[in-house]
């Protein structure tokens, strides 16, 4: 296997930079016509997966959607990854995972380790017990050419509590530019992009930060949440080229027989970014 790196610069430039969340959301599920319930989750995940996996770079379901129904929706969730990986799409599971020691290495276990039954691409994670406590993480991924992405600059609204912090070292920067620094660290020298992603939001200010990691961006926030591709290339100038879009509601919300269209459409639109 190539690095995730590679793979998803590869996999952008083929089909577009789009990462298409599958998240079955109770609301979307009834306006599917379907019951909140492993039945209605199960129709609506894989049906989406068929849809999308074969159009778009980069698929992300978001687990905890998947774990509300126990241990049969993460069968429902294994099943997905699955219909997606094998339709070439990339799998980037939502999961913000954060621990120390061995939790830590459990989870880069049951995610990142080709042999699990639920491995993808790449996961999302928290570095809010300390970047250092990822290192299991960053360890096993690269052993299993897989990724990270780091939560650093967020769209909610609570997140600049936390991440607009100063430090009290060094230069006296904010967390997320720490962040932002460590990923830069673990992604030098590679090519043609590293495997260790930020999280940036679509809709954030921006200004002040240096947001060049030498490796993939996630942005979610586009979209329904009010992103737009004239934010995108505010925010990230010249690095828009390595930023995955992110939305999920902008897409679900067309119903299963415009999925594919609306996918396309967005698409489309933000190939734009790397002209």
């Amino acid at each position: 296997m190539t690095t995730f790196g590679a793979r998803v610069h590869h996999a952008m430039r083929e089909r577009g930079p789009l990462c298409a969340g599958i998240d079955p959301h109770s609301v979307l599920l009834h306006d599917w016509g379907l019951d909140d319930d492993l039945a209605g989750l199960e129709r609506f995940a894989l049906t989406a997966g068929e849809v999308l996996a074969p159009r778009v770079a980069v698929v992300k379901p978001q687990s905890a959607f998947y774990e509300r129904f126990g241990s049969r929706g993460i069968a429902v969730l294994e099943r997905l990854v699955t219909t997606c990986r094998d339709a070439g799409a990339l799998v980037l599971l939502d999961v913000k995972r954060g621990d120390i020691g061995s939790t830590s290495q459990a989870y880069a276990d049951a995610y990142l380790d080709q042999s699990s039954p639920l491995a993808v691409d790449a996961i999302t994670a928290s570095p809010y017990l300390g970047f250092g406590s990822l290192e299991p993480m960053f360890a096993t991924a690269r052993r299993h050419d897989a990724g990270v992405f780091v939560l650093a600059l967020t769209s909610n609204q609570e997140g600049p509590e936390v991440q607009e912090a100063r430090t009290g070292e060094g230069s006296g920067g904010t967390v997320a530019d720490s962040v932002l620094d460590h990923l830069r660290a673990l992604n030098t020298g590679s090519e043609p992009l590293g495997s260790f992603g930020a999280v940036i939001g679509a809709t954030i200010d921006g200004a002040g930060h240096r947001l060049d990691i030498d490796g993939p961006v996630l942005a979610p926030g586009y979209g329904a949440q009010g992103g737009t591709v004239d934010d995108l290339r505010r925010i990230f100038g010249a690095g828009v080229a390595h930023v995955l879009p992110s939305t999920s509601r902008e897409l679900l919300r067309e119903g299963p027989d415009r999925l594919g269209e609306a996918a396309d459409r967005l698409n489309d639109r933000l190939r734009q970014l790397g002209a």
